[in-house]
């Protein structure tokens, strides 16, 4: 948040920590005793590749000239477009105190604008009397079966252990509403009094598996380091995380209630994605070499990797852009075997963190198409050619059979020229044939029927470039059709 200049000192000597070798995760397992030992060993962290990289010629995303500072932005993409929110401060909106901008881009190298033409837009701020009613800040966006969801570092003042998170949800990611009555969803456990008097916030969000799980600092946790540094981990089955609430220990995930003793990585204001190529969670923080993605496996007992680095400079955290669930976004050239990984971060201080940048690296040597779970996670929204000389759609972990490849390629994101072997265990779902009869609904949604009847649904481009003829018909016979999922990107 804007007053957090001690924090930010704090985090630098965090940086320097990490980068001269200590590589002890505060809180992290010891050895098992005797009797629990495995059998075998946890492989050694594989070294990966590096390359491609790059970066942005200047400034990307700023509030304009009203704006002192502009950080710790969170970034989705989305239709080929690129969305961010980032904390700032603009004259005459809501409260004194940080507030949450947003702008968009159709590139990571901007410009980000808003709608208008305006450098960006105020879409959240204080609610006076409530527990964010002067400061909102840090934003992790995500959207979840339709609906966006915005978790935030609020405070009603300064200091003092204030800090806590709360949740908002929107239909565009412009108009929030807050959840959980308003109310913080985690408050700083207090469990230590340190000389860093944060308390609990800089939250990040990702959804996998039926699960939310949300990273975030805790100054007062006891797994914290001595100035504060540390991410602990909660995870829930609803966004508000009240369902089935866990949080991160030394044993693994466990009901929520015990000490927060275990940290991940010891570092401030970190974000993190999921990534289905490498099967784990990527978590970005930054040292003096740039942004250092440590990786975890799926129960947080290895790391699987070794550390990689995003180079270039930097003031406050990194916001990497995921997709819209908080995952890598898959490389459209080599899916199964690179993973992009890029950030926007602050890279200058006049006297707050601003100039928000754009810095990316391909890592390779990924081996993400060996499953056929994992394959039908990396390639999801991809297609392949089928044996039976039609094109398979991959989408929710099954395939659709589009017989026309120039059909199939206005449903995904690419069509690979080679099979891959491990999606031939994929469920096929059915197939749509050349001029396969095509249904308009009376509110306007279009579908096309596969060979067993039911009903995909599509855009009207997509069954002309069938050539399917479309009939009207009433919401009564629509809705008679067997759903079969939806195709649109």
């Amino acid at each position: 948040m804007r007053d957090r200049i001690g924090l930010r000192w704090l985090a630098a000597l965090a940086a320097v920590a990490l980068l001269s070798g200590c590589t002890q995760v505060e809180g992290a397992p010891g050895p098992l005793p005797q009797a629990e030992k495995r059998v075998e060993p946890p492989k050694d962290p594989v070294e990966l590749d590096v390359g491609g990289e790059r970066g942005s010629a200047g400034v990307v995303a700023a509030g304009g000239m009203p704006a002192p500072y502009n950080y710790g932005p969170t970034v989705l993409v989305e239709d080929g477009k690129y969305r961010t929110w980032w904390c700032s401060q603009l004259p005459g909106v809501g409260p004194p105190g940080d507030d949450i901008l947003t702008a968009e881009s159709g590139s990571p190298d901007g410009p980000f604008f808003a709608a208008g033409g305006a450098p960006a837009v105020p879409v959240f701020t204080g609610q006076p009397g409530a527990f964010d009613g002067m400061h909102t800040c840090d934003p992790s966006v995500l959207r979840v079966d339709g609906r966006y969801y915005l978790y935030y570092t609020g405070a009603a003042g300064d200091h003092a252990h204030g800090n806590a998170i709360g949740v908002a949800s929107s239909e565009d990611g412009l108009a929030w509403r807050r959840e959980a009555g308003g109310r913080p969803i985690v408050l700083a456990s207090r469990e230590v009094n340190r000389e860093n008097v944060y308390g609990a916030g800089q939250p990040s969000a990702l959804y996998l598996d039926g699960w939310f799980y949300l990273m975030f600092t805790d100054t007062t946790a006891s797994g914290a380091g001595w100035n504060g540094a540390g991410q602990f981990v909660l995870r829930a089955r609803n966004p508000e995380f009240t369902d089935q609430l866990q949080a991160l220990t030394e044993r693994g995930f466990q009901p929520a209630g015990a000490q927060r003793s275990r940290s991940v990585v010891d570092a401030f204001s970190a974000d993190w994605m999921w990534v289905p190529a490498l099967d784990a969670f990527a978590i970005a923080h930054q040292t003096s070499a740039g942004t250092t993605i440590t990786f975890w496996d799926r129960d947080f007992t290895r790391h699987p990797y070794e550390p990689v680095v995003v180079p270039g400079p930097w003031r406050e955290g990194p916001g990497l852009v995921r997709s819209s669930e908080g995952h890598a976004p898959a490389s459209t050239v080599d899916p199964c075997g690179t993973v992009p990984v890029d950030v926007l971060r602050a890279t200058a201080e006049f006297p707050s963190p601003t100039d928000i940048r754009h810095f990316g690296i391909d890592v390779a040597g990924a081996d993400g198409c060996r499953t056929t779970a994992q394959a039908a996670a990396v390639l999801d929204g991809f297609a392949v050619p089928s044996p039976a000389r039609t094109v398979d759609v991959v989408r929710a972990g099954q395939r659709v059979r589009v017989e026309r490849r120039s059909v199939a390629e206005q449903l995904v994101t690419r069509v690979l020229d080679e099979r891959v072997p491990a999606l031939d265990e994929l469920p096929v779902a059915g197939t749509i044939r050349s001029a396969a009869p095509a249904l308009r609904s009376p509110q306007g949604a279009v579908g096309l029927l596969d060979d067993k009847g039911r009903l995909w649904t599509v855009t009207a481009e997509v069954a002309a470039a069938n050539g399917s003829p479309v009939t009207d018909v009433s919401q009564q016979e629509w809705d008679a059709r067997t759903p079969a999922g939806d195709l649109r990107r």
